[in-house]
């Protein structure tokens, strides 16, 4: 296998990269898409978030769901610019660093693994309700969760090493079911069980009476808590280098993905609000999962069980999409040798030129996460996950608007023309203001370490990788 990174692109491109094992490029635009749909997942982010946001801000959260897919997609057209200039593997790391150099790039990279590396475990965890439930099992125990949610993450590992073929095959099977347990469902509930009225998403019930007071107490911690569902578009970004003429294909991915993702989301909680049998228990916290309620009232215990299998299957494909993103970030930084053991994280298998070893790393990285899900310290996790994303978009959108108040922008196949410094000034705006809004301590009655969990964890991360990055670059000093 050659050694030299040759990346497809177009003269307007710079290569990020000199040297390095070489990705193989057997995708094409669908399986670059449906991977972005697996990550973003419309099961995952509506029963993430769907209960947590009605409690926090009432039926009129759903408007929050408008809000943060229309200033995502600021976001998102910004990275399809920095996909198509560099379509290589790792995007949001190798972004930063082809923007900004190696040190920012690094702390970019620093923040996003270890983003992933939780979601993977959250999604694990997550997805072992569901499979509890399938299986029988009423009221599982913390322990039972963890070894099921190890069962989802070692079917996860066995996909993402098995080949791009079957990797794209799992993942398409899997979104075809997603399809059906959200957007099917959600068309059957709003056609034939419509129980309350359109006007329902402007109400708020419990909120307070001053409409400036409802928008930046209850409607901003619900747009924080949205703000987890429409986020894995840059996935597709992650994989590029083993797209076909990805120039053009990946952008277009990653923004069709977001925009598909976040309306079937969007549409499907629409179709749940106004299904909801009892409205007012389920904002009051009365009913703690109002969609299994509405779904059980409604099509009846015998119907659970299909449903139930396309929900696992949903969370699978889940965790398979954000470990292939990892695992490819993690290859592309030891490329590099931005990581320690740096030669073997970089490795490919000899059959597919899959970076297996990265894939068993983060696997196992997740997995020592998920081992101490049962405590109080992986809600914390969970926090920094959401906010982690938003940290990570922040290193290359404002890396691009650096560069292009300096004046040396470059344009790509895929460009945003005259309409690029606008649209990438309101992006980092928005990325700020959503840091702060999902960081702010908002549980007044719980612990202080909860409290600023994220924060926390968030200096934690900052001062250890400040440490292995000074030592990496003692390292490859001393080897000059």
């Amino acid at each position: 296998m050659s050694e030299t990174l040759k990346v497809e692109q177009s003269s307007a491109s710079d290569a990020p990269l000199e040297g390095g094992p070489v990705l193989k490029r057997e995708m094409g635009f669908w399986s670059s898409f449906s991977l972005a749909f697996a990550f973003m997942s419309p099961i995952i982010g509506l029963y993430a978030v769907f209960a947590l946001a009605l409690t926090a801000a009432g039926p009129s959260f759903w408007w929050g769901m408008l809000v943060v897919l229309a200033c995502q997609c600021l976001v998102a057209l910004v990275l399809a610019e920095l996909a198509s200039r560099w379509p290589v593997a790792g995007g949001v790391c190798l972004w930063s660093r082809s923007l900004l150099g190696h040190t920012y790039s690094w702390y970019a990279g620093w923040a996003y693994i270890w983003t992933l590396v939780i979601t993977v475990a959250a999604v694990s965890y997550g997805g072992s309700t569901f499979l509890a439930s399938f299986l029988g099992w009423e009221n599982p125990s913390s322990l039972t969760k963890v070894l099921l949610g190890a069962v989802i993450l070692a079917i996860s590992t066995i996909a993402n090493s098995a080949g791009r073929r079957w990797l794209s095959l799992f993942v398409t099977i899997s979104i075809i079911c997603e399809v059906i347990a959200s957007l099917g469902v959600g068309l059957v509930l709003i056609i034939f069980y419509r129980k309350n009225s359109l006007s329902t998403i402007f109400e708020s019930f419990s909120s307070p009476s001053d409409s400036s007071a409802y928008i930046f107490g209850p409607f901003l911690a619900a747009v924080a808590i949205i703000g987890w569902s429409f986020v894995g578009f840059e996935s597709a970004g992650a994989i590029a280098e083993e797209v076909r003429s990805p120039e053009r294909k990946v952008p277009r991915a990653i923004i069709t993905s977001l925009i598909t993702v976040a309306s079937v989301i969007t549409f499907s909680a629409l179709a749940l609000l106004l299904a909801i049998p009892d409205l007012k228990a389920a904002v009051s916290g009365a009913d703690p999962d109002p969609i299994s309620t509405t779904l059980t009232t409604h099509f009846g215990v015998g119907i659970s069980r299909p449903l139930l299998i396309l929900i696992v299957l949903g969370f699978i494909a889940g965790v398979v999409a954000l470990q292939a993103a990892v695992s490819r970030a993690i290859f592309a930084f030891a490329r590099i040798d931005a990581l320690p053991a740096a030669k073997t994280l970089r490795r490919l298998s000899k059959s597919d030129s899959l970076p297996i070893n990265a894939v068993l790393v983060s696997a196992v990285a997740s997995m020592l996460i998920l081992a101490i899900s049962a405590s109080q310290v992986y809600g914390a996790l969970i926090s920094f996950a959401t906010v982690g994303f938003y940290i990570a978009f922040a290193f290359p959108v404002v890396a691009a608007l650096i560069v292009r108040l300096k004046g040396e922008w470059k344009q790509g196949p895929f460009s945003l023309g005259k309409f690029g410094l606008v649209i990438n000034v309101a992006a980092v705006l928005w990325l700020g203001f959503e840091i702060i809004n999902i960081a702010w301590p908002r549980m007044t009655d719980g612990p202080w370490y909860q409290n600023y969990s994220v924060i926390i964890i968030f200096v934690l991360l900052g001062i250890s990788g400040y440490v292995l990055e000074k030592k990496l670059r003692k390292k490859s000093s001393s080897l000059i």
